[in-house]
This record gives C-alpha cells, sequence and structure tokens, in this order.
C-alpha cells in the first residue's frame, strides 16, 4: 500500500512519523500491517540465529529490523541513506546495543561479521557489485541475510513484473539463487509462506471464492478493518524447499557463507 494520507500513529514524544510511500513498509499503521509483519517475521528468524555478533542492518528504513537483531546480537549498525528515515530511527530505536548511520549501502564502511539486507536488493542499479561489497563486509567466517520478493507469486498471474515502480529487477528463485550463487560458494535459500489464519484465509480464496463472497455480501470493508491489524509475524512461516516449493513462496531468504 502506497499513500502519502498514510502516516505512522502514536509516535513517542520527539519522534517525526513517516509517511508511507510504498518503498518501504512501516509499523504503526494499520492498513499496512500485513506486509510490517511479513518483514518482521524475516528479522525475527534472523535475530534468532546472530546471537554474538555484529550485525549491519543495510537499508535499515524506519529502523525496527534493526531493534529486533538488537535482543540478541552484539551489536547493530543500521544503515539507511534516507534523512527522514535515519533521524526517525536514531530517535525511536535507543535501547539495547544498537546505533544507526547516515550512509549508502555501497559506501558503508566497518567492522562486522554479519549482513543483513532485506527487501532492498530489488531496488538496486547493480545488484553484483552489491553483492561483492557483502560479501567483502561478512569476511572468510561471516553470513549474510538477503532477501527479496518472489516475482511469481507478487506479479498478478501472467505479468513479468508487479508494477512497483521502485522495483528495478524482481526475481524468480532460480534467478535469485544464480544471483547469489556467483558471489557465495554456499546459497541456502528458504521461502515465507502464509501460516496459521493466512493460510486459512489463503485456501478460502483459492478453493471457495472468499473475496467474490465478502464482495457480494458488503462485508470487504469492515472484514479487513479487522482482519488486516490482527495479522502476526506468527502469520508467516520460513521454509526450505525445492524449486517447485520455492515457486510459490512470498519471499526468498538467502543464507549465504563464503
Amino acid at each position: 500500500m502506497a499513500d502519502q494520507l498514510y502516516v505512522q500513529r502514536d509516535q513517542p514524544p520527539g519522534v517525526p512519523p513517516l509517511h508511507l510511500t510504498g518503498e518501504r513498509t512501516l509499523p504503526d499503521v494499520p492498513e499496512e500491517n500485513y506486509w510490517y509483519r511479513r518483514h518482521l517475521a524475516v528479522y525475527e528468524w534472523i535475530a534468532a540465529r546472530v546471537h554474538g555478533r555484529r550485525v549491519v542492518d543495510l537499508a535499515c528504513g524506519e529502523g525496527y529490523g534493526s531493534a529486533v537483531l538488537g535482543r540478541t546480537a552484539a551489536s547493530v549498525v543500521g544503515v539507511d541513506a534516507n534523512p527522514e528515515a535515519f533521524e526517525h530511527a536514531r530517535r525511536r530505536y535507543t535501547h539495547g546495543p544498537v546505533r544507526f548511520e547516515r550512509d549508502m549501502v555501497e559506501t558503508w564502511r566497518g567492522d562486522v561479521d554479519c549482513v543483513v539486507f532485506l527487501q532492498t536488493i530489488e531496488h538496486v542499479h547493480d545488484p553484483d557489485a552489491v553483492l561483492d561489497r557483502i560479501g567483502e563486509l561478512t569476511g572468510p567466517n561471516g553470513v549474510a541475510y538477503v532477501s527479496t520478493p518472489n516475482v511469481l507469486t507478487l506479479a498478478p498471474a501472467g505479468a513479468e513484473r508487479s508494477g512497483n515502480p521502485w522495483h528495478l529487477v524482481e526475481y524468480r528463485p532460480d534467478e535469485f539463487r544464480a544471483l547469489c550463487a556467483r558471489h557465495f560458494a554456499r546459497v541456502d535459500l528458504l521461502g515465507l509462506f502464509h501460516a496459521r489464519k493466512l493460510r486459512l484465509h489463503q485456501l478460502a480464496i483459492e478453493r471457495a471464492g472468499w473475496d467474490a463472497v465478502h464482495a457480494r455480501l458488503g462485508l470487504t470493508d469492515r472484514f479487513y478493518g479487522w482482519f488486516t491489524p490482527a495479522i502476526s509475524a506468527r502469520d508467516f512461516r520460513l521454509r526450505r524447499g525445492r524449486s517447485r516449493r520455492l515457486d510459490r513462496a512470498l519471499d526468498l531468504l538467502a543464507v549465504l557463507r563464503p
């Protein structure tokens, strides 16, 4: 959802709220909750695996993901070039071993052994150069986590692209794996899928025509006004799978090692 009318609600004193533009997701916007929780689920999965590591969260946006990583990591640097996002993040997320720097993905320098780069590689002009840089930052004993939406489920049926104006390239699972494998010896590719109530909702649409039912009954606004804010990160699940299964994933997460 991309609309300048949507703005973050109930921010702490002194923290400037951000407007939803479609370039990045935001917490505290009820209408955006599906996309926020979809991103948050991946951050929480990574946080469970970075205990004691020195992490950089490149293109960290609003900063919520850096804060999640800071629950377990030894240190976290959130990096973003956008001045509004940087100012918001540094004022809002002040607890734990987390700090923020305003810089470009391609030029940031720091001493880390873990790079997190989520839902951004589809925005960059030279993804090979960015992955080379990520490899330099992680070093011989580090790990990188890189995610991107799966164009096979993001784009409308039969379309080659989603139409998102911020995306320069959108990847199929085999294309994303091949890109990562050009730069890292070990590529573990996972897919993010609906779980719990989102899986039931998906099945209701696919098998029972729920979209037509709620529209016919005039329940659309009331239903989604309740359903969307109730979505949590637990309504998504990361899974490994063969290529055919990953074709149905919402997002793709590559775990990369030298």
